[in-house]
């Protein structure tokens, strides 16, 4: 993967959140392809349990002060900047006051799903891409992990498709068995059609559970990658229908070589 471009955009990533299949692939996948020279950028939600003074997170003020419109709404996106030690790694977190600040990630006390579950993605989704624009990098492969990050590919490809740096780019994305029961703020669906995107695309989510979440992400993935041992039965085969690239389950110590032939030889081949 030498001299190739990633962008990593998961909505969890080792060291600043616990250990979980997710976290733990956002953080061993690009190790590997900084390791064989490639060069890689980081995005994650900067929630309000990271602890920002361990973690020497700091405010990046050329990359911050835009406002995103979020179902009519103008939301300032703020961009937090920290380092992996060890790993010359950086890691850029999306931040906003509204949807961030909470000390939790994407449940309360109770283990129930925040009501804006559905805003956050929106948010984050945009938010990435805009930051990627400001930085004027442009990506060769756009690896995506975990579903508040799922919304990533619709928006480049219908929200942004005119946007130039992102015409070469292909996106990824990693399929997990995290899921959640019931289903986002059922409102979702017009706030997403609120951003003039295609009707069609996103009847999915009229339901929006976890596996149409996915699926969406599925379909405007250039290629996939299984992420779990195990997927709920209805995504495997939805996976499998696709008929786009799919790399099977590779466990944290075999997938290294996978991943490389997978991106080098069914994704930029």
């Amino acid at each position: 993967m030498k001299d190739k471009r990633i962008l990593y955009v998961s909505s969890e990533v080792v060291p600043y959140l616990p250990e979980t299949e997710i976290s733990s692939m956002s953080f061993e996948a690009p190790r590997m392809v900084n390791q064989q020279g490639g060069q890689i950028r980081i995005f994650m939600p900067r929630y309000g349990n990271i602890n920002e003074r361990r973690h020497q997170l700091h405010e990046v003020i050329r990359l911050s002060g835009i406002n995103l419109v979020i179902n009519d709404l103008d939301m300032p996106l703020i961009i937090k900047v920290a380092s992996i030690p060890k790993e010359r790694i950086q890691v850029y977190f999306i931040d906003n006051d509204e949807y961030f600040k909470r000390k939790a990630t994407l449940t309360d006390e109770n283990g129930e799903l925040f009501k804006d579950n559905d805003e956050r993605a929106i948010f984050f989704a945009k938010g990435v891409i805009e930051t990627v624009k400001k930085l004027n990098w442009s990506p060769d492969i756009i690896h995506v992990h975990g579903w508040l990050a799922s919304l990533l590919p619709l928006y480049l490809r219908e929200y942004y498709k005119d946007e130039p740096l992102f015409n070469e780019s292909k996106i990824v994305t990693s399929i997990y068995n995290q899921s959640f029961n019931d289903t986002l703020n059922k409102d979702m669906v017009n706030k997403i059609k609120f951003d003039n995107i295609n009707e069609e695309a996103i009847k999915p989510l009229e339901e929006p559970s976890y596996n149409n979440l996915m699926k969406v992400a599925v379909d405007y993935s250039d290629a996939l990658i299984v992420g779990s041992e195990v997927l709920p039965e209805n995504l495997e085969t939805y996976i499998k229908d696709s008929k786009k690239p799919v790399l099977e389950y590779k466990t944290k110590d075999e997938f290294g070589d996978a991943y490389t032939q997978f991106f080098n030889t069914e994704v930029l081949g």
